[in-house]
C-alpha cells in the first residue's frame, strides 16, 4: 500500500509548527496561551441572537455576509492573544434551499502572503455547544480530538495562514450530510474573503479529518459548479465515511463506536424527516432521544456492544432494511456529486484488515480509485496498524506537506498508478 513520502524542508517546518502547537496548546503552555484571566462569557449558539437571521434570503447570493462580530479565540475558558471574527452568512442546504450558518475567521500571527485554509473540525455534533464557533472561544465540550484540532489550527496561524472554520453542519446540526456541508465550507470561504477584502483569486486549501472530511471531500466535489470562482489549490481529507451502508455493520456491536448509530438517526430525522417511530423499539427511541443534543465524545463510546438490531422493532433486524435509512445513506455516498478539479489527499488507517475501527479502509481506496479514473490527481495514503484516533497526527503531518507543495505551486505528485480498486461504492438497493 502507498506510504507517506519523506518531508521537504518547508513542509517539515510547517508540520513542526502545526504539531508543536498541538502539544503546547493541549498542555496549556506556550506563546499561544495568555495569562489566566476572567472566564470568557459567550452564550450557547442556541441562545445567541447572533446566529439567527430574520430577513429574507431569496435573492441573497450564497456566501453573502449577513452579520459579523469580534470574539476571543480561547481555550478551556482562557483567552489567548488572538481574536477572531465570526461571520453569519447565507449558504445552501441539502435540498438547494437558502439557509445560514456561522464561520470563525482567524488571521495569522505574522502577516505574509495571502493564503487560506478552510479547516473543518470533526465536531460531529447534535447540540449547539459543540459548534466550532462556540468552542473556539474557549467554551463547550472538549474531546481529545477537539483539543488537538484547535492546536492544529493555531499551528497554521503560526505558519502564516489565514484560517476559516465553518459550522458546516448548519443551524440544525445535521451531521454527516454531504452536499450542504460542502456548500457551507465553500460559502464560508466566500464570506471570509468578503470580510477580509480578499480577491477570489486568493489560494485556498480545504482540510478535515473524520467528520471534517465530509465538508472537505464534498466541497471539492461541488466546487466546480457551486463556487467556480474560488481558487482552491487542493483538498486533504482523512478518515472518510464514504458509504455509511458499509460502516454501519462494522460499528454495530463495537466497544468504541456503536453510539454513532443512534446519532446518525438523529441527523436523518432532522434532514429527511425520518419517522423513527415506524421502526425503533422503545429502547432504541430512548437512546436516540438521549444523544439528540450531545457531542460525539458523549455518545460514541457510551453504548459499548450496542447493535442496530437491539434498537429495532419487528420485523426489522437491520437498519439497512429500513427504506428511509437506506435512501438517506445513498444520498450521502461520496463521489456522487461531481469531480474535483484539484489535487486530493485521501488517507485512512487500517487497524484490523477492514478499517480504522470506524471507517472502512477499502471504501476510501475505492473513492481514490474512482477519482483517479476521472483524471483527478490523487495521493492515497493508508496507515497500516493505526486506528482512527492514532492516524490523526500522521494525517496532519502529511497534510502540512501536501499544502506546502500546493501553495508553492509545485507539480502534483499523486500515486494513482498504485491505487487499487477498493470497494464497490454503489448505492444500496432500497428495500
Amino acid at each position: 500500500m502507498p506510504r507517506t513520502r519523506s518531508f521537504s524542508g518547508a513542509a517539515r517546518n510547517c508540520a513542526s509548527a502545526v504539531l508543536t502547537a498541538a502539544v503546547l496548546l493541549s498542555a496549556g503552555v506556550g506563546s499561544v496561551t495568555a495569562q489566566p484571566s476572567a472566564p470568557i462569557v459567550v452564550p450557547l449558539p442556541s441562545a445567541d441572537p447572533f446566529y439567527t437571521y430574520d430577513g429574507p434570503l431569496d435573492g441573497v447570493a450564497p456566501g453573502a455576509v449577513l452579520d459579523t462580530r469580534t470574539v476571543p479565540y480561547g481555550f478551556h475558558d482562557q483567552a489567548t492573544p488572538i481574536t477572531s471574527t465570526q461571520v453569519l452568512y447565507r449558504t445552501t442546504d441539502q435540498f438547494d434551499r437558502p439557509t445560514t450558518t456561522v464561520a470563525t475567521v482567524l488571521r495569522p500571527l505574522v502577516p505574509g502572503p495571502e493564503r487560506m485554509i478552510s479547516y473543518h473540525m470533526a465536531y460531529d455534533a447534535l447540540g449547539s455547544e459543540c459548534d466550532p464557533s462556540y468552542t473556539l472561544t474557549g467554551h463547550g465540550t472538549y474531546s481529545q480530538a477537539g483539543t488537538f484540532e484547535q492546536a492544529v489550527i493555531t499551528g497554521y496561524l503560526a505558519s502564516g495562514y489565514t484560517v476559516v472554520v465553518p459550522d458546516y453542519e448548519g443551524p440544525d446540526l445535521e451531521w454527516t450530510i454531504g452536499r450542504q456541508s460542502g456548500y457551507a465550507a465553500l460559502d464560508g470561504v466566500r464570506a471570509a474573503e468578503s470580510v477580509l477584502g480578499l480577491p477570489a483569486s486568493t489560494p485556498v486549501g480545504l482540510a478535515g479529518y473524520s467528520g471534517g472530511s465530509v465538508p472537505t471531500q464534498w466541497g471539492a466535489e461541488v466546487a466546480p459548479t457551486y463556487a467556480p470562482e474560488l481558487n482552491i489549490v487542493g483538498a486533504a481529507a482523512g478518515g472518510l465515511p464514504v458509504n455509511l451502508a458499509h460502516n454501519l455493520p462494522y460499528v454495530s456491536g463495537s466497544a468504541g463506536w456503536a453510539g454513532v448509530i443512534p446519532a446518525l438517526l438523529v441527523a436523518y430525522q432532522r434532514t429527511y424527516g425520518l419517522d423513527t417511530a415506524a421502526f425503533l423499539n422503545p429502547y432504541g427511541q430512548r437512546i436516540v432521544d438521549t444523544v439528540s443534543s450531545q457531542c460525539i465524545n458523549a455518545f460514541a463510546a457510551k453504548y459499548p456492544g450496542l447493535t442496530d438490531t437491539e434498537m429495532l422493532r419487528a420485523p426489522y433486524t437491520s437498519l439497512l432494511e429500513v427504506p428511509g435509512v437506506v435512501r438517506a445513506i445513498n444520498d450521502n455516498i461520496m463521489g456522487t456529486a461531481g469531480t474535483p478539479r484539484v489535487p486530493m489527499l485521501l488517507a485512512v488507517g487500517d487497524v484490523d484488515g477492514t478499517g480504522d475501527s470506524v471507517m472502512i479502509t477499502a471504501d476510501v481506496e475505492g473513492l481514490a480509485h474512482q477519482y483517479c479514473e476521472r483524471g483527478v490527481d490523487v495521493t492515497y495514503v493508508q496507515y497500516d496498524r493505526l486506528s482512527h484516533g492514532e492516524a490523526f497526527m500522521p494525517f496532519q503531518a502529511q497534510t502540512a506537506q501536501f499544502f506546502t507543495d500546493r501553495f508553492a505551486g509545485a507539480p502534483p505528485a499523486g500515486n494513482c498508478a498504485v491505487v487499487g480498486p477498493g470497494n464497490d461504492l454503489a448505492p444500496t438497493p432500497v428495500p
